[in-house]
């Protein structure tokens, strides 16, 4: 595998620093009761003030714990697994390492921008620093000449596509309709203890983007396609499983209507797990 050498340093650290990061937001308590607080915008929310997570809502804290929870069982026992595999020449190993890289970027590039600052801010840059340049040795090591003759002809190219397609709508639709409504005279947009919204900018600047080129390059063949609908896919399976788990947590936590989200992430995901699945057992090793 190219760049070996480079993503033999990188990916133990990634695995030693994100565990780390992930089991301080689950375990690390402190004294402390949640009360309400009015932010700058007029808004009213309920702070933690407890644990890590002590300068954030309780909504925030139950959606950050409940992507710690999904990063420490299936985040990186996944990162472990596919490591093992692209280190011994397999393609399935080198397109599951980079979706889940692609994953733990995208989660810590949010923690250093969304959470409020804690003791882990340190950790959270040096995670998204080490993450981004391990994804990008990964996206680097690929023979994109070659890469479209090892998939099967049977690969169902336009299933694929289509979910590309489907996550980029649902995500501009769930999130221009929140933005839109913010922006109405009078208007108190939902920031909670933020001051934007960090995570509508990073789906809409970068993943629903991703998804539509990804949609329409692998109808073209292109390798390009491929490449990019895998990892939306092996990302989508994660951050899916995440979000699913951010909004049973926000539901025990007695945030209103929670769980409202859950049922179209669900079937996102098992969309998502489903043509990943397919594709990897249309990979010619």
């Amino acid at each position: 595998m190219k760049y070996r050498p480079a993503l033999t340093w990188l990916i133990p650290l990634i695995f030693i620093l994100t565990f780390f990061a992930a089991a301080m937001g689950l375990f690390y308590e402190t004294p402390g009761e949640p009360y309400p607080f009015t932010n700058h915008r007029g808004e009213t929310v309920t702070l933690n003030r407890h644990g890590l997570y002590f300068y954030d809502t309780v909504s925030s804290t139950a959606q950050m714990q409940g992507n710690d929870l999904i990063t420490l069982v299936v985040g990186l026992p996944l990162l472990a697994v596919s490591t093992w595999m692209a280190f011994r020449g397999s393609l399935r190993g080198r397109l599951l390492l980079t979706g889940t890289l692609g994953f733990i970027l995208y989660t810590y590039l949010s923690m250093a921008t969304l959470a409020s600052f804690n003791a882990l801010f340190i950790v959270y840059i040096a995670l998204f620093t080490l993450s981004m340049y391990a994804f990008i040795f990964c996206m680097m090591s690929f023979d994109l000449q070659n890469l479209p003759n090892r998939f099967s002809e049977k690969l169902p190219r336009g299933w694929i596509a289509g979910l590309m397609f489907a996550v980029a709508g649902f995500l501009a639709l769930a999130w221009l309709g929140r933005i839109f409504a913010a922006l109405q005279p009078d208007a108190i947009p939902a920031l909670e203890n933020t001051t934007t919204m960090v995570i509508q900018f990073m789906d809409l600047g970068v993943i629903a983007p991703a998804a539509i080129l990804g949609g329409i390059l692998i109808l073209r063949r292109s390798a390009w396609g491929f490449l990019l609908s895998s990892i939306m896919m092996t990302k989508g399976v994660t951050l899916g499983l995440a979000v699913s788990t951010m909004a049973v947590n926000m539901s025990l936590k007695g945030v209103p209507d929670s769980l409202g989200i859950m049922i179209p992430f669900l079937v996102i995901t098992a969309a998502n797990l489903f043509l990943t699945v397919v594709m990897l057992k249309n990979v010619k090793e």
